[in-house]
């Protein structure tokens, strides 16, 4: 097996930086062709404008006006469904002591209007009646309305109800408002904050190709949808495990719920006819009134309809988070204009050049040639960023706002920080003595550790940032730590595998004075083949430091010992622990003996 060297591992590099800048290119360019994504990121609201919902409380006849805690449970579960549905970057708050203001950047679709409209109060009531209702009286009034009598009906039971499936809660006025009931009344009585203890009168869902429109008297509230712990959407299966293509909303119930549900689903197994339907009421509509052919137990039912993947979704994603505490509806619907504008974006797109041009010259000032390595790694990084952030905007709903440039413009001194400390331990160990290709691999061992756990602190520092923060300071820990993450990448994938490449080349690593590896500016003599020796003086000061740290150690004796043989003349003496050296005559016979040896070996 063939021995890994340092430019196949380079090249192995270079290849893998290569797949991922091709990969992220064709994914974008996939979502431009053919889905909804674009080759130009999506601006937030701050940079970009949008759209500007207003929501005013609905509050039943006699009910006080909602408080300040409803409110913020309102604009916490809002903020949560746009979250959801993928639009970041969205501003929602109070306005005064009752409305609610929504921020959204761009255009919503309209499924997202509908996720902050809906009020999502989800009730299970019991069905009394039922009937089917033509379309064509679903308009105005019923074909044959009931004349009204001269004495008023009772609206009273006269015997009470001994559960939500007696028949004792029709009572004559009741019945008389049934038969006089249109559908199209559904939204103007209120049906959304009727009395949960009281029966309800209403319809199901308009529009339905499947099914005609059906009016219903239900009973009153028996499970509420405040017990759903947990809510998905997926496609029902029959027994075998087979997907029938329809899709359903999966309801996951808390203790409470799983107890209610189960009480009610054992009493409509009993019933016959419309009573052993249990109705699924959604903002005061019935979305769903199956029959009841088995208790659950399990508190996990299934609500089926005429469901598309977009509203299956939407309707678990308004479960999940939870109904909001009061009914609202639009007051106004408008168009807003960007709140910072072009000329902010411009000024903080100056700054960010400014700050690259002087990383630029302050590399090529320190590092000469080796400074186009930082000018091509931050290209690197920029194209990386770039894409992930197109990617991010088309399969995330992520927007670009002044907060997320910011993030960027701090990125460029992150990554160039990671160049400059790799840089310097490769010229530590030059100073050291090691021939160029070996202070790459060397000087990499130790920089790799301290990048490591610099783009650690500031990744842990992004993201503790992006899950405390809200608003516009996600932006900015989103950006801060992707860029964190691409530094890594570029520096391990595209940094060193280019020095372990230049190291080779005779420009660098016979150390040219504008490659960035001159001796001089190192501090080092060049000896040749890329091996440098520290100069004399740097010699004799290492041996100075030496020769102070043993005098530090010496007894109080041997330094005055040490003193008093320094004090004395050496004429004529020898210095203690040295051998006496002769000296012969000229023409001795130690000299003959050596000239002769020197003639014999010559």
């Amino acid at each position: 097996m063939a021995k890994t060297t340092p430019v196949k591992k380079a090249l192995r590099s270079l290849t893998w930086l290569l797949v991922i800048v091709a990969a992220l290119t064709a994914l974008n360019g996939y979502g431009a062709l053919f889905a909804a994504g674009t080759w130009a990121p999506k601006l937030a609201l701050d940079l970009q404008g949008g759209t500007q919902i207003i929501l005013t409380p609905v509050v039943a006849n006699g009910q006080a006006q909602p408080t300040s805690e409803q409110l913020n449970q309102a604009v916490s579960i809002i903020r949560q469904r746009i979250d959801a549905s993928g639009v970041s970057e969205a501003q929602i708050n109070t306005q005064g002591a009752s409305n609610v203001v929504v921020s959204l950047p761009g255009t919503p679709d309209q499924a997202t209007i509908n996720r902050i409209e809906s009020s999502a109060k989800l009730e299970f009531r019991a069905v009394l009646q039922t009937d089917a209702v033509s379309t064509s009286a679903v308009g105005g009034a019923s074909a044959s309305p009931s004349p009204s009598p001269s004495v008023p009906l009772a609206s009273t039971p006269s015997v009470k109800p001994s559960n939500g499936s007696d028949s004792a809660w029709i009572t004559p006025a009741l019945a008389q408002e049934y038969a006089a009931f249109s559908c199209d009344k559904v939204n103007s009585v209120g049906a959304n904050v009727a009395d949960p203890a009281k029966p309800l009168i209403t319809c199901d869902n308009l529009g339905t190709k499947q099914q005609g429109v059906n009016k219903y008297i239900l009973g009153p509230v028996e499970v509420a949808g405040t017990t759903i712990s947990d809510a998905t959407n997926g496609l029902v299966t029959n027994q075998q495990g087979v997907s029938t293509g329809q899709w359903a909303v999966n309801i996951v119930f808390n203790a409470k719920g799983t107890s209610e549900f189960a009480n009610v689903t054992q009493r409509l197994v009993g019933e016959t006819g419309a009573k052993n339907q249990f109705a699924i009421v959604l903002d005061g509509r019935v979305i769903s009134a199956p029959t009841t052919q088995a208790a659950i137990t399990n508190g996990k039912p299934q609500i089926t309809g005429s469901f598309t993947q977009t509203s299956s979704k939407t309707l678990a994603d308004q479960l999940k988070f939870g109904a909001l505490p009061i009914g609202f509806t639009v007051q106004s619907n408008s168009s807003i204009s960007p709140t910072l504008g072009t000329s902010q974006l411009q000024s903080g797109l100056l700054a960010g050049l400014i700050g690259l041009i002087l990383v630029v010259l302050y590399s090529l000032l320190q590092y000469r040639t080796l400074g186009f390595i930082t000018i091509a790694s931050l290209v690197v990084a920029a194209t990386l960023t770039y894409l992930v952030v197109l990617f991010l905007s088309w399969r995330e709903g992520y927007r670009l706002s002044l907060a997320g440039v910011a993030g960027l413009i701090v990125a460029i001194g992150i990554t160039a920080d990671s160049f400059i400390v790799y840089f310097e331990r490769i010229r530590d160990e030059l100073r050291d003595g090691r021939a160029l290709e070996s202070a790459v691999e060397a000087g990499w061992k130790r920089a790799v550790r301290t990048i490591v756990a610099s783009d650690t602190v500031n990744f842990l520092a992004a993201a503790t940032l992006y899950i405390l923060a809200v608003g516009n300071v996600k932006g900015f820990a989103l950006t801060l730590g992707i860029t964190t993450l691409i530094d890594l990448v570029v520096v391990m994938l595209f940094t060193h595998p280019m020095l372990q490449l230049l190291a080779r080349r005779p420009f660098f690593s016979e150390g040219h004075r504008f490659s960035g590896l001159d001796p001089r500016a190192l501090g080092a003599v060049y000896r040749g083949r890329a091996t440098f020796r520290e100069p004399a003086a740097a010699l004799a000061s290492r041996k100075l430091a030496g020769g102070r740290e043993v005098q530090k150690r010496q007894t109080i004796a041997e330094r005055k010992a040490a003193e008093l043989e320094a004090s004395r003349p050496m004429t004529g003496k020898r210095a203690p622990g040295t051998k006496p050296t002769s000296t012969a005559p000229s023409g001795s016979a130690a000299t003959k003996t050596s000239s002769k040896t020197d003639g014999k070996d010559s």
